[in-house]
């Protein structure tokens, strides 16, 4: 029990940690996985769903009073319908191309040969997006165009492939679409909430038979690191890619992803 514990908790910071930054956090978690057999699986159904919920609920608490202030103007204020219509337009094409390869994305594409590959690629597409001479005409996510809203949907399609990171993508289509850094990762923060809680109430219809009430303080305990580090994370993100590029993520991305490459060729 106590190693278990200890691996729960190690289990709900990678989550916490990556969960909304352009590293992958489902990835890392494979790797985690592979390499140390730090497998949620280990745990149930019920461990994997739960520290999740726990990095979905620490970007909503801090997110709660705007997203109440989107609830009351939708009604009233032109502007914060125009924006909640604009990230569900965004949130469209992942939701339908999600739904009809789910089977063929975990029986196909959860391998860490391509987690790896995926993670250098990735990491190589954010150090040429840092050197682009790109031109920021918003500064502001809800001064997105509509087309623009679709189509960073569709640039976070590609997330789908596990090491892609779902928040890299993102990051990714909107400063190519004209964001400047911060604006481009705070709309994935907006993005992942109906993405995230989508995928996690899709996970939990699928998996309600086999959730079980075992193992309570081991899945409180990976539940409580990952939102706290999923907080920390959403707190400080945004003040530091305002002031920074995205070289370090993309460095730990293509170190991590080589090493994984090594360490499979040697066999381990």
């Amino acid at each position: 029990m106590p190693f278990d514990l200890v691996k729960a908790a190690f289990l709900g910071i990678v989550e916490g940690l990556t969960e909304f930054l352009p590293v992958s956090s489902t990835g890392h978690l494979l790797l985690v996985g592979h390499f140390f057999g730090f497998s949620d699986e280990n745990f149930g159904k019920s461990f994997d769903i739960l520290i999740q919920l726990g990095a979905i609920l620490a970007l909503l608490s801090i997110y709660f009073t705007r997203l109440w202030g989107l609830l009351i103007g939708f009604f009233t204020d032109p502007a914060s319908r125009r924006f909640v219509i604009g990230v569900l337009i965004a949130f469209l094409p992942a939701a339908i191309i999600g739904a009809l390869a789910h089977g063929f994305i975990k029986d196909r594409l959860f391998d860490v040969r391509i987690v790896c590959v995926m993670f250098i690629v990735g990491g190589l597409v954010l150090l040429l997006i840092d050197r682009l001479d790109l031109s920021a005409r918003y500064h502001d996510v809800m001064s997105f165009s509509l087309p623009m809203y679709l189509g960073i949907g569709i640039v976070q399609c590609v997330a789908m492939i596990p090491g892609v990171s779902r928040s890299g993508a993102t990051i990714v289509g909107a400063m190519l679409f004209g964001a400047d850094r911060r604006s481009a990762a705070e709309f994935s923060f907006w993005l992942a909430m109906p993405t995230m809680v989508g995928a996690f109430a899709y996970e939990l219809f699928k998996s309600r038979a086999e959730l079980s009430s075992g193992n309570t303080l081991i899945v409180a305990v990976g539940f409580a690191m990952s939102f706290i580090c999923g907080w920390i994370v959403v707190k400080t993100f945004l003040g530091y890619v305002q002031h920074h590029t995205f070289a370090l993520f993309a460095w730990w991305r293509i170190i991590v992803g080589a090493l994984g490459l090594i360490a499979l060729y040697l066999g381990m």
